[in-house]
């Protein structure tokens, strides 16, 4: 019970307990408009759902965190951090109210995506600007476990969010009306943040002076130049290039894995829209308690079969059981395997997250984990739109379910042909 022991720790720190709470709320926030936007985009009674839509929607949610995020360290360095965390909110709870307009008012699509779009490139501030803080906040001794607790705690937050969003529904309904009322309400749920991180000092958060930084042009063609010099670091230290490989492999999977449910459930287990949304939502749920799982056992497995051996056994069980579990296309198969690839690929995650800290130099951490943040969502989009052009109207393709099986398992194969031979089991 590493987790519990570790936020236990952490929460003694007062400043920690600010942003720890501004962390919360926004992500619980996040749930609630991340559930709008897929009941809205994917499950909308008064329209078809295509899977070239699927993917767009999904690329509308992740993008921003792939483009945007290598660059915004840039402002994150040169901004004060702690009103990056008090005006954010406020601009994308606007945001929010404007798209909630939009679908109120039956304006198109790509108004509506428009603003959400807005939305998540402010977010992607914020969420940096968190990271950046946290060491601010902490001693250092309890640095590890903040990094350690702060990502889990968060996205369980939005799971209660997507959660707190599946009962509103029923309240608000699931027209247009009601999904501009969720919308208005994860703005307004939002704004809350802005008050709690306003608690904070101005100065507690940084960024230090420093005469020597780069004007911001510069700084902004370094990142390109520092991109390219993080790949060729990776390559040369194979433990965490199989890391990556392992985290971006899970992550293309659970993509297509993603596009076929929204399919299945859409067209396939039910053709009505509301029942969809339902069964989808139990999985969500159901992964959600995956993930959480994963915190709780990894650091015990890590330690007793060694991290480079738990990786591959994660991957393989994501693929033999993935295909065991939905190869009669069942919803209970889905249910189940949406536990196991919540407990599977949180798992790898974490192992990765070890592996980068403990192998990478620190001068390129940075820049290393900017293109962790690349694949982790390039190679989600990347997957729903290959989804795309393979899904047959229903979702049930016996070809995408190989796939994935054979994907999880080829990178499993893969990651132990790259990781080094001679290794000390490490924790995670």
């Amino acid at each position: 019970m590493s987790f519990v022991s570790d936020l236990r720790a952490v929460l003694e720190e007062r400043d920690f307990r600010r942003l720890f709470g501004t962390r919360l709320v926004s992500q619980f926030s996040d749930g609630i408009f991340q559930f709008a936007v897929i009941g809205f985009a994917f499950f909308n009674p008064e329209q078809k759902t295509t899977a070239a839509e699927i993917a767009a929607g999904l690329a509308v949610l992740l993008l921003p965190y792939s483009i945007l995020g290598p660059f915004v360290g840039v402002f994150i360095d040169r901004w004060s951090r702690r009103q990056i965390l008090v005006v954010v909110p406020i601009v994308r709870g606007v945001l929010l109210l404007v798209a909630a307009a939009l679908v109120a008012g039956g304006a198109s699509d790509t108004w509506f995506y428009g603003a959400a779009l807005g939305a998540l490139a402010v977010n992607r501030f914020f969420l940096a600007a968190l990271g950046a803080s946290l060491p601010h906040v902490v001693s250092r001794d309890k640095l590890m476990m903040a990094n350690a607790v702060t990502p889990t705690s968060g996205t369980m937050l939005t799971f209660v969010g997507v959660g707190a969003g599946y009962l509103l529904r029923f309240v608000f309904g699931s027209e247009a009306g009601g999904t501009a009322l969720l919308l208005v309400t994860s703005g307004l749920v939002l704004m809350l943040t802005s008050l709690v991180a306003g608690t904070m000092e101005r100065s507690l958060l940084g960024p230090a002076h420093d005469p020597d930084r780069p004007q911001t042009r510069e700084a902004v063609r370094n990142v390109v130049r520092g991109l390219a010099d993080g790949v060729r670091h990776v390559i040369h230290h194979r433990a965490a290039a199989a890391a990556l490989g392992a985290m971006a492999t899970h992550r293309f999977m659970y993509g297509m894995c993603t596009a076929m449910l929204i399919m299945l459930y859409r067209y396939y287990f039910t053709d009505d829209a509301e029942a969809a949304l339902s069964g989808a939502a139990v999985v969500v749920a159901v992964s959600g308690v995956g993930f959480f799982g994963a915190a709780l056992i990894t650091p015990w497995a890590t330690e007793r079969f060694g991290l480079t051996n738990w990786v591959p056994a994660m991957l393989v069980t994501s693929g033999v059981l993935t295909l065991v579990l939905c190869f009669s296309f069942q919803e209970w198969g889905f249910i189940a395997g949406g536990f196991v690839l919540g407990i599977a690929g949180q798992s790898v995650k974490i192992c990765a997250d070890a592996t980068v800290q403990r192998d990478i130099k620190d001068a390129y951490l940075g820049r290393v984990f900017s293109i962790y943040d690349m694949l982790f969502n390039g190679m989600y989009v990347l997957a729903a739109a290959l989804a795309a052009t393979l899904l047959p109207p229903d979702g049930k393709s016996f070809l995408v379910l190989g796939l994935i099986s054979g994907g999880y398992i080829g990178g499993a194969i893969l990651y132990r042909i790259i990781t080094p031979t001679r290794q000390v089991p490490q924790s995670a």
